[in-house]
């Protein structure tokens, strides 16, 4: 019983994912689900990420929390617009709160949608909320061994965003380990080393942003 309850809800996720992810296509907003464990900077980079392509593109973020809008205030000092999510103890977004936060939201003029999803590496990645690519942040504090360890959220995702390698130096961490980790579980992962906090690394995954709205418009 337990088995099919939980088939029931995430056949159930999908469909509303799927519908999502109609709408999103039909208006060309290129969507971004945003994922990581606590403290890996997912943020920071978004910020950044937003400050420094708001000139290009017209941004919107759904910020996920289990409590607080500390983080959506933090997004919205940046002029994007932005709505909270706080789940009171979920560990993941799901595509039916995607679905009623973006009715409250004005998308239609938006290129890209960045969901932040809440902070974990295990069940964001079970639940699709209509995105076009699951993206995760890998901070290098967090250990090598994370996508060996957690490997569903970096075989789903099509990108993983290696940073803090500012403070590789000073932590035992192996690029080529993590990076072989990833790879072995998902051939076709993009791997960006980066650092939010000196910029290192962030016009390569900027770009890689650009060409995928361009290719989300040709759709």
């Amino acid at each position: 019983m337990q088995i099919k309850v939980l088939r029931n809800i995430l056949e159930a996720n999908q469909r509303i994912s799927d519908q999502l992810r109609a709408m999103f296509k039909e208006n060309k907003i290129l969507v971004i689900n945003l994922m990581s464990s606590p403290g890996a900077g997912k943020t920071t980079l978004l910020e950044k990420t937003l400050v420094q392509l708001k000139e290009e593109f017209n941004m919107a973020v759904i910020e996920g929390d289990i409590q607080t809008s500390n983080d959506a205030m933090r997004i919205a000092a940046t002029g994007a617009q932005v709505l909270q999510i706080n789940t009171q103890g979920g560990c993941h977004l799901d595509a039916s709160m995607i679905q009623e936060a973006v009715s409250q939201m004005e998308l239609d003029s938006s290129d890209i949608l960045f969901v932040e999803n809440v902070g974990n590496l295990v069940c964001p990645a079970e639940f699709s909320v209509g995105e076009d690519h699951k993206v995760t942040i890998l901070s290098v504090v967090e250990g090598d061994d994370k996508p060996e360890k957690y490997p569903l959220i970096f075989a789903e995702s099509s990108v993983m965003l290696l940073n803090k390698t500012d403070l590789l130096p000073y932590v035992d961490f192996d690029v080529d380990k993590a990076s072989g980790f990833a790879r072995s579980l998902n051939k076709d992962i993009t791997i960006f080393p980066v650092s939010a906090r000196t910029d290192d690394g962030l016009d390569d995954w900027h770009e890689w942003l650009r060409r995928e709205v361009d290719r989300k418009k040709q759709d």
